[in-house]
């Protein structure tokens, strides 16, 4: 069942890329001094992106999980 568990890993690997990605953009933004409006926009979109790299590794995940149960 190797065949679902390497996808699985590499999905979830892209999807903890992209929660690094939101932690250093939400650190940036947080250190440019905007004012509150601003910075409430910015970190609205990058929620939403931390969002979806958080479904992307959990079904990347399971994945996972299943090829072993299954392998």
């Amino acid at each position: 069942m190797s065949y679902i568990i390497w996808p699985g890993a590499a999905l979830s690997f892209l999807g903890l890329c992209g929660i690094v990605w939101c932690i250093l953009q939400a650190m940036k933004a947080r250190n440019a001094g905007l004012d509150d409006e601003a910075l409430r926009v910015r970190l609205q979109k990058i929620v939403t992106v931390n969002l979806g790299a958080l479904a992307l590794s959990g079904v990347g995940l399971m994945l996972v999980v299943t090829g072993v149960i299954l392998g």
